[in-house]
């Protein structure tokens, strides 16, 4: 493979630091990615032409691809986690009032209307 142009190298860094930013992820997440110690723009831009030549433009857009799938992945695994967590947290709150017998599921009119009931017993 021949190597790639200063003009594509450049056009490809500046597409890599939007799709970074449009996925909300920084140069140091996309370097441990490629497995590469610095997070140096020169750096990555090294592993980008190494890809190339590996394989042309093709083996680096399957190598974002990749990555770009992974977080995504992690994406969603993230939110089930968090929404399980929720779940989770809701579901034991209930129990905690249902062994003070107390209907927390009134509105608020009704829990004054029964505390004024229960002042006016004792």
């Amino acid at each position: 493979m021949s190597n790639l142009s200063s003009h594509e190298e450049k056009e490809l860094i500046v597409f890599i630091k939007d799709w970074l930013r449009s996925h909300g992820y920084s140069q140091k997440d996309l370097a441990s990615k490629l497995k590469i110690k610095s997070s140096r723009t020169s750096e990555i831009a090294k592993k980008l032409k190494d890809l190339y030549e590996k394989g042309g433009i093709i083996n680096i857009a399957k190598c974002l691809i990749k990555i770009e799938q992974d977080w995504i992945s992690s994406k969603i695994n993230n939110n089930e986690k968090n929404h399980n967590e929720k779940h989770s947290y809701s579901e034991e709150n209930k129990k905690g009032y249902d062994q003070l017998d107390f209907n927390y599921k009134l509105d608020l009119d009704e829990l004054m209307d029964q505390m004024e009931k229960d002042h006016k017993i004792n």
